[in-house]
């Protein structure tokens, strides 16, 4: 119940910033409503290791009051907001229901951007949610299955390739990822298939992979890619996807295995705000991460439009998120008439990491350029340490000793998952943990 005589202060979105944004107000004098149509919280970095079987559902994911704990004036609430009504100070949900606030945090997310052609992505599969990795994993282990059945080498030659669009980090890790269980699980467990036939695509519109990487990166992170088996196509824009093939200016490559990687939009629910938005639909906000036409609110993570110290926009990367929830979080525990006084938002960068594969990945470090094994020790730890649980932290430490040691993917589990191919989340969770324990969130209660 929110209290009448405190300020209330409502969160859109449980991804890093408003998570941290919400954990910030802890000790403040205010009601907080955090809104997600998800009662738990995506580590959305590792969606490629669930989609390639290396970790499961519940190793990434975590309830939202999990995370948040014990929190007095802290409100969970469990909907989708479809509409946002400035004048009114109020949000409206899909089940008719309505919020009203005093200030407003924005951290609805993105979602992948098809560039117009929306009919792609029935085929082309994204990574922003446990759906996507898990229609993912199913395609690559079932056409795995597939070919082990075909004798004729030229017949099972599409169930053998694979093609990633998009070569920033998402799309070099997914190849990456492919590469190993091609050279290492194929063997071991298909035997009538051999890890030279494998077609691994990674294809990138751009003159290079991790355009956003010191340029020495990128060629070390393309060398690692074709010394593991995958076919680095730069310079090529993709013309049309199909049911089992993509096709390109120079020709066709015939696969049901396409996964989408090739860039972001933010989220639709931003346009319901009537305010200046950049060409990835982010919102164009002041210093304070407020919205120049709403002062009372505020735009965070993917969905904000933040120049850098370079003048470019922030990427939209989980640090940045969580360095504006944290600020947001510090400024609005002031009172509303001190607000506008407060300094500015810096984001400080603290480095990029990509990595490629076992023992193998590339980092830039306030200047210092490394790879190799160090740079992926680097990788691991951080990404260990961004995740929201300790239950999280020591489920993905364990699956990662244990496939560093054995090469085992723990879970090359072909599930009835394409069956429910539009359920949500927490449908599909649900679904899941009937017979699959480890997916079951609700016994992710360690903070």
């Amino acid at each position: 119940m929110v209290k009448q005589n405190h300020r209330h202060i409502v969160i859109v979105g449980g991804g890093f910033g408003g998570i941290t944004a919400a954990k910030q107000l802890k000790k403040a004098n205010v009601d907080v409503t955090l809104i997600d149509k998800s009662n738990h919280h995506l580590f959305q970095p590792l969606l490629y290791q669930v989609a390639t079987a290396a970790l499961s559902p519940g190793d990434i994911a975590a309830p939202i009051r999990a995370i948040i704990g014990e929190q007095p004036g802290m409100h969970i609430l469990l909907g989708e907001v479809t509409d946002v009504h400035p004048e009114k100070k109020s949000l409206e949900l899909a089940d008719g229901r309505t919020v009203s606030y005093d200030q407003l945090i924005m951290a609805p997310g993105a979602q992948y951007n098809y560039f117009g052609n929306n009919k792609w992505k029935e085929h082309a599969t994204g990574l922003k949610s446990i759906a996507d990795a898990l229609d993912t994993r199913e395609r690559i282990l079932l056409s795995l299955e597939e070919a082990e059945q075909i004798d004729d080498p030229k017949l099972r030659e599409p169930y053998l390739t694979y093609v990633i669009i998009g070569g920033g980090p998402t799309g070099v890790e997914m190849a990456g990822a492919i590469a190993e269980i091609a050279k290492r699980n194929m063997m071991r467990d298909y035997k009538n298939i051999s890890k030279n036939e494998t077609r691994i695509f990674l294809v990138e519109a751009g003159p290079r992979i991790l355009n956003g990487y010191p340029e020495e990166l990128s060629k070390r992170a393309r060398q690692m890619l074709e010394d593991m088996g995958v076919r680095v196509l730069l310079n090529t824009p993709v013309t049309n996807i199909e049911e089992n093939a993509v096709q390109f200016s120079e020709g066709t490559i015939n696969t049901p295995n396409i996964i989408w990687a090739a860039g972001v939009v933010a989220s639709p629910l931003l346009d319901t705000l009537n305010v200046e938005q950049d060409r990835t639909d982010r919102v164009k906000v002041n210093d304070n991460l407020s919205v120049p036409e709403y002062p009372n609110i505020f735009v965070i993570g993917d969905a904000a439009h933040v120049k850098g110290e370079d003048g470019s926009p922030l990427p939209a990367l989980a640090p940045v998120a969580m360095q504006q929830g944290k600020f947001l979080g510090q400024l609005l525990k002031k009172e509303p008439s001190k607000i506008n006084d407060s300094p500015a938002f810096h984001y400080k960068d603290k480095g990029t990491m990509a990595t490629i594969g076992r023992a193998k990945a590339v980092a830039d470090i306030k200047g210092f350029k490394f790879s190799g094994f160090f740079a992926w020790f680097m990788w691991s730890f951080v990404h260990i340490l961004q995740l929201m649980c300790f239950h999280n932290k020591t489920r993905v430490f364990l699956e990662w000793i244990w496939y560093y040691f054995t090469f085992k993917r723990g879970v090359r589990l072909i599930t009835d998952r394409l069956e429910c191919k539009h359920c949500s989340e927490n449908e599909i969770l649900s679904k899941l943990k009937t017979d699959h324990p480890e997916y079951d969130l609700s016994k992710n209660n360690h903070n």
